[in-house]
């Protein structure tokens, strides 16, 4: 009877000692979880306070009156609310009014179609198409994606100042050349040939995306009676609509706020990006703030006046982009959620 009971005091112990044991592991267990979780927040809450605050900044200062800037009193709430600094926004930058945006989003759209559409087809060939000499044509993306744009730009400059493909152009032309300096013609000729914003970069990303399709895929096309075309544009490209998808964004916002390309090869074209950096120079600080007087009768005008124009229109250049971004996303997302064949 003694050891009856000796033997369920050890069992008691045993089961105590595991029930304090397990205790302890889920306490520290918990423990660390909330301490990574608290972690993350700070994290997170720092990032987006980093993000949002140079944002909320502009706002005293864009929507204040031009008389009010400079003002210590006003910190984070304007005294008298105004619109001026995007009026003169309007005005400097935006010659044509709305149509100015328009022309910048349509020249963006235009551009990022005809990479996705070329990029796609050279990245389709490089993974799945075995011709002579695809890995060197492989190797010169890479090569031509770590090349600074500027160790390019000479050769194209004078390429397209002296326009001429193999002589041809003698057929129609006296002089035996054309020049498509300040000529969009020159910028599309830079997407159709791989050389456009950032181009290289998406032939690499559309290349490696095809060589995770399965090839069962384009087995069970050409089973079907399908050609290498078909097969391609019936079957490839539906499934590549996530890798489109985000090629499309990047495209679309490298583009709207290229000033490098446009600057060398089209500088007298509307677009929002090259008025924005030949505009709000320091040697036009000057003029702009006499033109703050002038139209709108201010008496005194600070260089605070020129910064808050130039965010004033620096926050309406960004208005296609935000829009892209929010609606760009939510696709972004649908189209992975819905793209079962490629894990």
């Amino acid at each position: 009877m003694q050891n009856k009971k000796n033997v369920n005091r050890k069992k008691n112990r045993i089961k105590a000692g595991n029930d304090a044991s397990l205790a302890i592991y889920l306490f520290k267990n918990r423990s660390k979880k909330g301490v990574v979780k608290v972690f993350s927040m700070v994290l997170i809450l720092g990032l987006c306070f980093t993000i949002i605050y140079p944002i909320l900044k502009l706002v005293p200062i864009v929507f204040s009156s031009i008389e009010d800037l400079g003002n210590p009193n006003v910190i984070w709430i304007p005294l008298r609310n105004s619109t001026v600094s995007f009026k003169a926004a309007i005005r400097l930058v935006m010659p044509d009014g709305a149509m100015t945006i328009v022309k910048s989003v349509a020249y963006a759209a235009g551009i990022m179609v005809i990479q996705v559409f070329f990029s796609a087809m050279v990245g389709y060939a490089l993974a799945r198409v075995d011709f002579p000499g695809r890995k060197l044509v492989f190797v010169l993306v890479i090569v031509v994606f770590l090349l600074p744009r500027q160790s390019l730009l000479l050769s194209q400059y004078i390429y397209f100042t002296h326009f001429d493909v193999f002589g041809i152009m003698d057929l129609f032309t006296a002089a035996g050349e054309i020049k498509l300096i300040n000529n969009p013609i020159a910028l599309v000729m830079l997407a159709v040939f791989g050389f456009g914003v950032n181009q290289s970069l998406f032939i690499f990303l559309f290349s490696q995306f095809f060589k995770n399709i399965p090839k069962e895929l384009e087995e069970a096309a050409l089973i079907d009676g399908c050609g290498f075309y078909r097969t391609y544009f019936k079957i490839m490209i539906p499934n590549a609509v996530p890798i489109i998808s985000t090629v499309g964004i990047l495209s679309f916002v490298w583009n709207y706020g290229d000033t490098y390309y446009t600057n060398y090869f089209n500088p007298e074209g509307a677009y929002m990006s090259t008025l924005l950096s030949s505009t709000f120079t320091s040697a036009n600080k000057e003029y702009i703030q006499n033109a703050l007087r002038t139209w709108y009768e201010i008496p005194l005008v600070t260089d605070i006046a020129f910064d808050a124009v130039k965010q004033a229109a620096v926050l309406i250049f960004l208005i296609p982009l935000a829009v892209v971004y929010l609606i760009g996303q939510r696709k972004l997302v649908e189209n992975m959620e819905n793209s079962g064949l490629v894990g």
